[in-house]
């Protein structure tokens, strides 16, 4: 059974942590049920809940429990809400054009010294916008959202900058109790290659108590993660 969740469900009563989890669980302390462009959804079997869901707009992340929850009952309900795009490992299957990559995580901490940069966990967000370079993602959208994931302890900014101006940065999009996901780790071309985003990557986790998950594409950026103390978990997939 699927039913939609209010502000007294508890997301300890779900027993399975993953990225996907740590997102939804993110947005449901974020922003809770009150919004009407934001919808939490849990299966359940008896009294366990089996999967966990979230609906942004039109967007669906999913979380279940492999070999307990309802794989049907959860393809069924994703193909009659409807969505854009739906976040999901790549074990969950359906007839959709779909792009993947890899999982990866760490627990382990590891702190580079970084010399003559400036540490920015306040950056100004539209400086921010304009380096990382959302394509055409609407400013104001991104803004909003993300300002009011950062109020509430939800997600975090970071940007190493030299003389005032930004050359590397990350983002931790979704915090949740201990973990995080870390997106958006870029570094201007003239400074790559010189310890700027292992040493800024390495502080964030450094931050963080718990797990840093991240998604990266297959053929990329393997080997830098790995010299941080990531290891490859698994494989997400986006249907579109």
């Amino acid at each position: 059974m699927i039913e939609l969740l209010d502000e007294t469900f508890c997301p300890e009563v779900y027993g399975k942590k993953d990225i996907f989890s740590v997102k939804i669980f993110s947005l449901f302390r974020a922003y809770g049920t009150k919004y009407p462009f934001i919808r939490f959804y849990a299966q359940k079997s008896d009294s366990e809940v089996t999967a966990v869901i979230c609906i942004l707009d039109n967007d669906i992340t999913l979380s279940y429990i492999q070999n307990k929850a309802d794989i049907e009952e959860l393809a069924e309900f994703v193909n009659v809400m409807g969505f854009s795009t739906l976040l999901c490992d790549d074990a969950f299957l359906l007839d959709r054009e779909y792009d993947s990559g890899i999982i990866m995580s760490s627990e382990r901490k590891k702190e580079i010294a970084c010399d003559y940069t400036d540490v920015d966990e306040y950056p100004y967000l539209f400086d921010l916008f304009n380096f990382v370079d959302y394509g055409n993602v609407d400013f104001e959208s991104w803004y909003v959202d993300i300002s009011h994931r950062i109020r509430h302890g939800c997600a975090k900014a970071v940007t190493l900058n030299v003389d005032g101006e930004i050359i590397s940065s990350a983002i931790f999009s979704s915090i949740y109790e201990n973990d995080a996901i870390l997106t958006a780790v870029q570094t201007k071309p003239e400074f790559r290659k010189s310890g700027y985003a292992s040493a800024l990557v390495s502080a964030m986790c450094c931050d963080v108590t718990g797990t840093v998950f991240l998604m990266r594409e297959k053929d990329k950026n393997e080997s830098f993660y790995k010299k941080l103390l990531f290891d490859n978990i698994g494989k997400w997939r986006i249907y579109k």
